[in-house]
């Protein structure tokens, strides 16, 4: 593997990571604000719980991300910036507020109300808007020459593509927070929340799965390559499909609680189906970051550069990982915590 495949392999590695970390995040936040005025219910509850701590270690994978793209590929951050200002603008706008109010308002009862609706609407906005940028890259949306780069909004907002795209990446957030967090539930002792999470879970299971095959068919007439590019790794999508069938079928199987379901089991698989699925559309679209302009190799940084980068993420996550288990063996297990008074 040559230095800028490697390199654009720990990308999509942390890219991958903050998809679904910060799928789980917004979409708790989602639910959180969705479950607040329900009765007989603690899933707002539960939602909360979990984004209390989970939303700071989210951001980390978001900052490793846009550093690792900035010393890798310096000539792609400078090309993005340009071309995504506005979007990239409205989800750091997005995420300064989100993070002020998750910041203050657990301080104050005053603003508790204020923060659900901000965590709720931002879980739909910030995901929508990031998962936006993924049909611009693929061509055909973007007007390049004369010193003058723009995206040509008419033909972005006229796509079926960007529209299969959106609605994938909501469903997919959607239904890993629903999954998760009925695994987070049970965890915290609480069946009848357990419950709700599940069901939401079953239903969003296959209009992921639709919005997934609809993504790939209106990049036929778009993105062509791509779709060629698709078939060579085929072996990654069929792999995805059978981990998600593992997964979701996780969900009616018998447990040694009350209800039917391994949610522990769920979670991990469908993780693994969408890294597989991630990682085939990635490959498929190389080796440009945006057709047909700009390839790994034009905008990749000098080779000294990267491997001074490559050993300081070697250490880096060298001490990071080990933390995050900890951090996630004590979020998960800590019954005080999980089982806290309302």
């Amino acid at each position: 593997m040559t230095e800028p495949y490697i390199a654009i392999t720990i990308i999509w590695a942390f890219l991958f990571i903050y998809a679904i970390a910060g799928s789980i995040d917004f979409g708790a936040g989602f639910w959180a604000m969705y479950y607040t005025r329900k009765d007989n219910t603690e899933a707002s509850v539960i939602a909360n719980r979990y984004l209390s701590p989970s939303w700071e270690v989210t951001n980390v994978f978001l900052v490793l991300l846009v550093v690792a793209l900035v010393g890798f590929f310096p000539g792609a951050a400078s090309y993005l910036g340009t071309l995504m200002i506005m979007p990239f603008s409205l989800v750091l706008i997005l995420l300064t507020i989100r993070g002020t109010f998750m910041i203050y308002a657990y301080s104050s009862k005053k603003y508790s109300r204020m923060l659900t609706i901000i965590s709720g609407t931002t879980g739909l906005f910030i995901p929508a808007l990031l998962v936006a940028t993924l049909p611009i890259a693929i061509g055909g949306f973007m007007s390049i020459g004369e010193g003058r780069d723009y995206l040509l909004f008419d033909q972005i907002f006229s796509s079926p593509t960007l529209y299969t795209h959106v609605g994938f990446g909501l469903s997919t957030e959607l239904f890993l927070s629903a999954l998760l967090l009925a695994d987070y539930s049970r965890e915290a002792k609480s069946e009848a929340t357990y419950l709700v999470y599940r069901r939401n879970a079953l239903w969003l299971g296959p209009v992921t799965l639709l919005f997934a095959v609809a993504a790939t068919i209106t990049l036929l007439p778009e993105a062509g390559w791509m779709v060629d590019n698709m078939a060579s790794v085929w072996y990654l999508f069929a792999l995805s499909l059978v981990a998600f069938l593992i997964g979701y079928g996780a969900m009616f199987m018998k447990s040694n609680r009350e209800n039917l379901g391994r949610p522990r089991l769920a979670v991990i698989m469908i993780v693994i189906q969408f890294g597989l699925a991630s990682f085939g559309y990635g490959f498929s679209h190389m080796p440009y970051i945006l057709y047909p302009d700009l390839t790994i190799q034009d905008a990749f940084t000098d080779p000294a550069m990267f491997r001074w980068l490559l050993v300081g993420y070697g250490v880096g996550m060298a001490l990071l990982i080990p933390a995050f288990i900890v951090f996630w063996r004590l979020f998960m297990k800590d019954k005080r915590y999980l089982q806290a008074e309302k």
